[in-house]
């Protein structure tokens, strides 16, 4: 699900079957209950037949590949970031929701109203059912196809782009370029791209324009250069998404560190990581999975992100997911991201 998976199936595969079934039995009474987990609990409570001597003895050996620890002088353990790993990797089942549940999640996702009202609804959807924060990346520019294009010179090499896409909707956006360009030249770069690519997404002009560049290298005009840096400036995005619910996140006790809530609000707000973490799910296959220090960043440390891609007249063009602690209901959670990114691209289909 992420490329730590490879490592994670070593290390399953370097399990027994009794090692497996107690790291198993340690998850998931962690997850439900967020209290250590002593070997008296595994030897009272488990389906296990072992005796609390080996329970001990497993549990040090579990430790020791550092797949569960011992929290202050606690006697139990927790599930470390490589432990849900292995977990969600190898040891989950994952439950598929009712007809009764997809049903309802279609019907709150009704294609109705404005494109941005629907990826609140699936964001605001998201953090209810999970009780987590739900976020909705908002789809790339990039997958919007152009109709027409102008560039209008201003002042100290900047051009104001004035972009018609095929909604309808004009956008108008300042861009630096590395030298002036007199009005001619954009005029000129303006009707290249006019002709050449309207009608095809953004990420698709850039792409025709660098393989037509590298095609006629050696007789390269000034007018693709100046069409190539006006449509690689104009078209990128910094994105932005939609997040619900983030002050569920207070409810759970090992989130409840004041100071590591504000980061991870101020992260919120900044939005940059949280964008950066979506586009590599953007650029993945299906459901992704970033647990602890897996997503690269300190303030996502003690959080698991789930997320899946939505897409557009078959075009993935965003992702949606949760962010929450490490100790979630993965076997819930992924279901109901999965369902939800399916249904979102299905609303946003019927409103184009």
């Amino acid at each position: 699900m992420t490329q730590t998976s490879t490592h994670s199936s070593t290390m399953s595969l370097a399990l027994n079957e009794r090692a497996r079934q107690l790291l198993k039995f340690v998850v998931e009474r962690y997850i439900r209950d967020g209290q250590p987990v002593g070997s008296r609990t595994v030897s009272r409570d488990s389906s296990l037949d072992l005796s609390p001597a080996t329970i001990r003895n497993i549990m040090a050996d579990l430790e020791e590949m550092g797949l569960v620890a011992s929290p202050h002088t606690s006697a139990g353990r927790v599930p470390t970031a490589h432990g849900y790993r292995v977990f969600v990797d190898s040891l989950l089942t994952v439950r598929d929701l009712g007809e009764m549940e997809v049903s309802n999640l279609r019907h709150q996702l009704a294609p109705a109203g404005e494109p941005k009202r629907i990826l609140e609804t699936a964001s605001a959807m998201l953090s209810e059912i999970t009780a987590l924060a739900g976020v909705v990346m908002v789809p790339r520019r990039e997958q919007v196809a152009s109709r027409h294009v102008e560039f209008l010179g201003l002042a100290q090499n900047r051009v104001l782009v004035i972009l018609v896409t095929n909604e309808k909707e004009v956008q108008n956006r300042i861009i630096h370029t590395s030298r002036p360009y007199t009005q001619s030249e954009l005029q000129q770069a303006a009707g290249y791209l006019n002709e050449a690519f309207a009608g095809r997404d953004l990420a698709a002009m850039r792409q025709g324009l660098v393989e037509e560049m590298q095609a006629t290298r050696e007789h390269m005009n000034q007018l693709m250069i100046a069409a190539l840096e006006m449509a690689s400036e104009s078209s990128d995005s910094e994105g932005d998404y939609v997040l619900a619910g983030q002050t569920n996140l207070m409810n759970y006790a090992e989130m409840s560190n004041v100071e590591r809530l504000r980061q991870l609000f101020e992260a919120f707000n900044r939005k940059r990581d949280i964008l950066h973490l979506l586009d590599q799910s953007l650029r993945a296959n299906g459901i992704q999975i970033f647990i602890g220090e897996e997503s690269g960043y300190d303030v996502l440390d003690e959080c698991s992100v789930v997320t899946a891609p939505y897409t557009m007249e078959g075009c993935v063009v965003g992702v949606l997911g949760v962010i929450g602690p490490t100790r979630m209901h993965y076997d819930r959670v992924i279901p109901i991201v999965d369902v939800t990114a399916r249904l979102l691209g299905a609303a946003l289909n019927q409103t184009r």
